[in-house]
């Protein structure tokens, strides 16, 4: 039998980690998932296992190109980039990979915006609210002030979609995505690093910048390797190509985050304030985007209210939408307490979507990520935004799928295919 030819994504979220294989026609052929135990960093917070997900990376490697069923063609990277790896001069890691939720030090945060003249202006400029580690440039920061030897021990700062390209290339790059992803290294008036990262020497700890449809180099000098791509822009990729009228992505997972590439007007300090920030997109033009913690919120209260009526964890996914659950003001069911849950959900959405969508013709919202296989999430949050288009996207990971589309030009001389989605609408329940 012919080996099918492939691309490999390999799609690392904070929870989530796979690895895919899309066919030329990008159908989703293949999938796995693995998942490593949270180590603890130096003051006891959890963090990313990097030594267990690098020998994943390499192990699953080996066995695909050893695999007779497929002949990879390319290789490429979806993750989160709000965390920073760290190389040391001998080219190996230095660990942990700091969870970006750890909290901030307090007096080190004022100190550095009384140097660089305040939260509001450095906010402004980088497009990034105030978030602590969760602003990765801080993260770079903490280290040179607050383990100045370690700082002085790292060669080069890799976000982690750029490090998973260097374990396969040996090649070190920064990417635009990953840059302008609410770090605080980016100023997006000027389109150049921060002036703070030059002031600081943090640039020296920064490698070249390459756009996200670049190689980062090759596998054994024959398989292309992608340069790697920030999950949230990647999401947005198959969408820009195959709708060409304005519309806004809800990309959900852990974090909800309301992407509106058709949004050019500058960030408001209460927007900022709101949790909105700008992310770059694939061809390196800012996306307005508003963030929603809603995923995790959901799945610290499944586990509530599962327990509290003695049901599975998942028995949410056998709920069915009834409106009437929501007019009856007593929690007397599972099933009424969780379409609480969602409305209370869902009020927030609205609030964090329509802080991009104001001031824009948008006509079209799509859903993607866990919420969209959610009736009763999507009949909600029609019923909110009535007057437009709603419909949950169904494609094989659209992180990973537009990981693949983005190095498209380098594995694959096929016309890049019109159906790589299916969109279910939702009619809202007045309309």
């Amino acid at each position: 039998m012919e080996a099918i030819s492939v691309i490999a994504i390999f799609d690392i979220g904070k929870t989530n980690k796979k690895l895919l294989l899309f066919d030329e026609q990008y159908k989703l052929v293949w999938e796995r998932a693995g998942s490593f135990a949270e180590q603890i960093d130096e003051d006891g917070f959890p963090c990313e296992d990097i030594e267990a997900l690098t020998a994943w990376i390499y192990s699953s490697v080996e066995n695909l190109l050893a695999d007779s069923r497929f002949y990879i063609k390319a290789i490429n990277f979806s993750a989160y980039g709000a965390s920073f790896v760290y190389i040391g001069k001998e080219g190996k890691t230095i660990p942990p990979l700091y969870n970006y939720l750890k909290p901030y030090p307090t007096e080190l945060g004022k100190k550095f915006y009384l140097d660089y003249g305040g939260e509001q202006k450095i906010s402004k400029e980088t497009a990034s609210p105030i978030l602590g580690n969760l602003n990765s440039g801080m993260q770079l920061y903490r280290i040179k002030y607050q383990l100045p030897q370690k700082y002085q021990n790292v060669e080069t700062a890799l976000h982690l979609p750029q490090f998973l390209s260097y374990l396969l290339t040996r090649n070190k790059y920064s990417e635009y995505t990953s840059i302008g992803c609410h770090t605080q290294l980016w100023d997006f008036n000027k389109e150049a690093y921060h002036d703070w990262v030059s002031r600081e020497g943090i640039d020296a700890k920064l490698a070249p910048i390459r756009q996200c449809d670049s190689l980062g180099g090759y596998l054994n000098q024959s398989i292309p390797v992608g340069v790697g791509i920030h999950d949230s822009s990647a999401a947005l990729i198959p969408y820009l190509i195959s709708f060409k009228e304005s519309f806004i992505l809800l990309s959900t997972g852990t974090w909800c985050i309301s992407l509106n590439p058709f949004n050019q007007i500058e960030l408001t300090e209460d927007e900022l304030k709101q949790d909105c920030l700008c992310y770059i997109s694939f061809k390196g033009n800012p996306v307005k985007a508003s963030r929603l913690f809603a995923g995790y919120e959901h799945e610290e209260a499944i586990k509530k209210i599962a327990l509290q009526f003695n049901k599975p964890i998942d028995y949410y996914t056998t709920v069915a939408y009834d409106a009437s659950l929501l007019a009856n003001k007593a929690i007397e069911t599972y099933e009424s307490a969780y379409h609480r849950l969602m409305a209370k959900i869902i009020q927030q959405q609205v609030i964090s979507t329509n802080l991009v969508l104001a001031g824009t013709n948008v006509r079209k919202i799509f859903v993607d990520g866990g919420f969209s296989k959610n009736p009763i999430y999507m009949q909600l949050l029609a019923d909110s935004f009535f007057g437009i288009e709603l419909y949950a996207a169904s494609m094989p990971q659209a992180s990973a799928l537009g990981a693949a589309l983005s190095i498209h030009q380098h594995w694959n001389e096929r016309n890049i295919a019109t159906d790589i989605m299916e969109l279910e609408y939702y009619v809202a329940s007045m309309a």
